[in-house]
């Protein structure tokens, strides 16, 4: 998940830029990343006394963008067994393009970035910094990506189980009883 979050940023950022981000990131300046509404806040220090801010949101995907997904992941029973089991599958872009979105950023106004920094460059080493410890809690945890697209896992789930419930016929267990 981190080599596809770094591959998506080189798309949508300057990649340049972003290449200043592992030695930083590295070297432990990013001092704090914690999970926003919607986003991430990180506190990464930089030559002042203070560290700086940075906040990096994604575009949430609207409830229809959402609805299509779902319906697009209930087709193949091997996604919805994988979410179920609180496992990413692989391949579930392929789902959000289904749907015609996409679960990672494909275009620069995908995501909204601010950096307290003085640095006016649009990716100063902060943000970069930011991305690479951002792209390895995704390996850690793929469900941020649902909660930074707008939507917990649980919600996500839910709304599976609910599609199988509707489309079981009465009387046949459903995906947790089987």
């Amino acid at each position: 998940w981190a080599a596809r979050w770094i591959e998506a940023m080189e798309h949508v950022m300057y990649p340049g830029r972003l290449q200043r981000g592992p030695a930083y990131a590295r070297k432990g300046q990013v001092v704090a990343l914690d999970e926003a509404r919607g986003g991430v806040e990180a506190r990464v220090q930089g030559s002042r006394p203070r560290p700086y801010t940075v906040r990096l949101a994604l575009a949430p995907l609207a409830a229809r963008q959402w609805d299509a997904d779902l319906a697009a992941l209930a087709e193949r029973p091997a996604w919805v067994a994988d979410l179920l089991a609180g496992a990413m599958p692989d391949d579930i872009e392929q789902a959000f393009e289904a749907a015609g979105v996409a679960l990672f950023p494909n275009a620069a106004d995908d995501l909204e970035i601010d950096c307290s920094c003085p640095d006016w460059a649009d990716v100063c080493k902060h943000v970069a910094a930011v991305q690479y410890i951002l792209a390895e809690r995704f390996d850690a945890d793929p469900f941020l990506l649902f909660r930074l697209r707008g939507r917990a896992e649980a919600e996500v789930l839910d709304g599976l189980r609910a599609r199988q419930a509707a489309a079981a016929p009465d009387g046949a267990p459903d995906g947790d009883e089987a």
